[in-house]
C-alpha cells in the first residue's frame, strides 16, 4: 500500500496513526474469557482422552495403532463363511449379509448402513447396534432416503480412518454418484453395497431395474467394481475389497437366489481376485462364454449343453473388469485367447464396454431397452437370458467362424 496509504488508512478506521503493532487494552482479557478458555478445556479433554490411550491394554494398544495404520487386524478373515454346494442357491446379498456380519466380529472400526433399505440390502449387523445421538458407540446407521449424503458421509468416516460402507439398490446409485466419484477421487478405500442388480429383480419393475448403472459405475476412473456369480464369489469379493487401501468399491448383488457351483468340477472361487477366470472349459475352446453375475449360471448350462455334444467349450466369470485389466498380458491372453474369436458375452445390463471381450466378431447378449414388470425370471424370459439363447449364439458363432476360415486362402 505505501506509508502514505497506510497512514491514511489507520486514520479512516480511528487507529493511531504512527503505532508499529498495537494491542488495545480489554483484548488480551476478551481473549482469555473466550476463546482461550474453551481452547483450554478441549486441550485439557484431550490430555485426559491420550492418557487413557496410553493406559489400554497392550492388545487395545495394538488395535488402536492398526487403526491409525489403516492395516487388517491380523486373520481378519478368519470367520468368513464359505458355502456348499446348492443348486437352489443363496441370492448374493443374502452371502453379503453373512460376509459382512463376520467381517464386522474380526474389524471393529467396520462402521456402515443403508439409505432406508437395510432390509433389502442386508446390511445390518446383527450383534451391533444403531448410531443414535445419544449413543455414539453404534455401528449401524440409518442414513434415510439420501443416497448422496450416505455417500458423503462414508467419505468422511473413512478419512476419519474407520471402515465405512453404504448400501442401496443398484439403480439408485445414480443420486450418490458424484460422492462415489470424490472417493475415487481421493483414493478412499469406501465401498457401496448395491443389490437388485438387474432385471431379475422382478416386480419393482422398469424404475428399479438397472440398465445402464453398470456402465456408469465402470466408467469411473480408480474405482473396483465386482459382479460376483455366487456365494463363494462373494466371499472372495470381500477379501479383495477389505485389502483396498487407495480406492473405493463397489459391490453389486442379486435379489434373486443364484446357484452355488460346485468348485470340485469347476474352478475355485479365488480367481476372483484377478477379475476374470476360467470358471469351465477346455484348453482349447471352439467358443468362449463370458458373464458376470447371475448370467454365469446360463453360460455354464450353455456349456454343459456343448459339451454333451462333444463341443468343446470355455467360461469365463468376470466379476471385474478393473481387477482384469490389471493383470498382465500373459494372464489376460491366457483367459481370453487371442486366436478364438469366436465369443459370447452375457450380462443384464447394457451392452457398452462389452465390446472389447466379445471381439469384433463376437456376439453380446445384453439389454437395449428398459425392463418390465413382473416376477424377475418372467423379466428375464421375456428378455432372452435363458440358456437356451446362449447356447444357440454359442453354435451360431462355432459355425459363422468355421465358415469365415473355410473361405481363407
Amino acid at each position: 500500500m505505501g506509508k502514505e496509504e497506510v497512514r491514511l488508512a489507520k486514520r479512516f478506521y480511528g487507529w493511531p496513526e504512527d503505532a508499529q503493532f498495537l494491542v488495545p487494552d480489554g483484548v488480551y482479557e476478551s481473549f482469555r474469557n473466550g476463546i482461550g478458555n474453551r481452547g483450554r478445556a478441549l486441550r485439557d479433554d484431550w490430555s485426559k482422552t491420550f492418557a487413557a490411550y496410553k493406559s489400554l491394554d497392550a492388545q487395545a494398544a495394538r488395535e488402536v495403532e492398526t487403526l491409525l495404520q489403516g492395516k487388517l487386524p491380523e486373520q481378519w478373515d478368519r470367520e468368513l463363511p464359505s458355502f456348499p454346494v446348492d443348486e437352489k442357491g443363496l441370492a448374493t446379498r443374502d452371502a453379503s449379509a453373512k460376509e459382512l456380519n463376520a467381517i464386522a466380529k474380526t474389524v471393529p472400526w467396520l462402521i456402515g448402513g443403508a439409505g432406508d433399505l437395510s432390509p433389502s440390502t442386508k446390511t445390518a449387523f446383527t450383534d451391533a447396534k444403531a448410531l443414535e445421538a445419544d449413543d455414539p458407540g453404534g455401528r449401524v446407521m440409518h442414513f434415510g432416503v439420501r443416497e448422496h449424503a450416505m455417500g458423503a458421509i462414508v467419505n468422511g468416516l473413512v478419512l476419519s480412518k474407520l471402515r465405512a460402507f453404504g448400501a442401496t439398490f443398484l439403480t439408485f446409485s445414480d443420486y450418490m454418484r458424484p460422492s462415489i466419484r470424490l472417493a475415487a477421487l481421493m483414493e478412499i478405500p469406501v465401498f457401496h453395497v448395491f443389490t437388485h442388480d438387474s432385471i431379475g429383480l422382478g416386480e419393482d419393475g422398469p424404475t428399479h431395474q438397472p440398465i445402464e448403472q453398470l456402465v456408469a459405475l465402470r466408467a469411473i476412473p480408480n474405482i473396483v467394481v465386482l459382479r460376483p456369480a455366487d456365494a463363494n464369489e462373494v466371499r472372495e469379493a470381500y477379501k479383495v475389497i477389505m485389502a483396498l487401501t487407495d480406492r473405493p468399491a463397489c459391490l453389486v448383488l442379486s435379489r434373486q437366489k443364484l446357484p452355488i457351483f460346485d468348485r470340485s468340477r469347476y474352478a475355485s472361487a479365488d480367481g476372483l481376485a484377478r477379475g476374470a477366470y476360467v470358471l469351465a472349459g477346455s484348453d482349447n475352446p471352439q467358443v468362449i462364454l463370458i458373464a458376470s453375475g447371475s448370467e454365469v449360471q446360463l453360460c455354464i448350462s450353455a456349456y454343459e449343453a456343448l459339451k454333451q455334444e462333444g463341443i468343446a467349450g470355455r467360461v469365463v466369470s468376470m466379476p471385474s473388469w478393473e481387477l482384469f485389466e490389471k493383470q498382465d498380458r500373459h494372464y489376460r491372453e491366457e483367459i481370453l485367447p487371442p486366436s478364438v474369436k469366436a465369443r459370447v458375452t452375457v450380462e443384464a445390463g447394457a451392452v457398452i464396454g462389452w465390446d472389447r471381450y466379445a471381439g469384433p466378431e463376437g456376439t453380446m447378449i445384453g439389454m437395449h431397452t428398459f425392463g418390465d414388470s413382473a416376477p424377475g425370471t418372467s423379466v428375464m424370459r421375456k428378455f432372452g437370458f435363458v440358456a437356451d439363447r446362449v447356447l444357440q449364439a454359442a453354435k451360431d458363432q462355432i459355425a459363422k467362424h468355421v465358415e469365415s476360415a473355410g473361405k481363407r486362402p
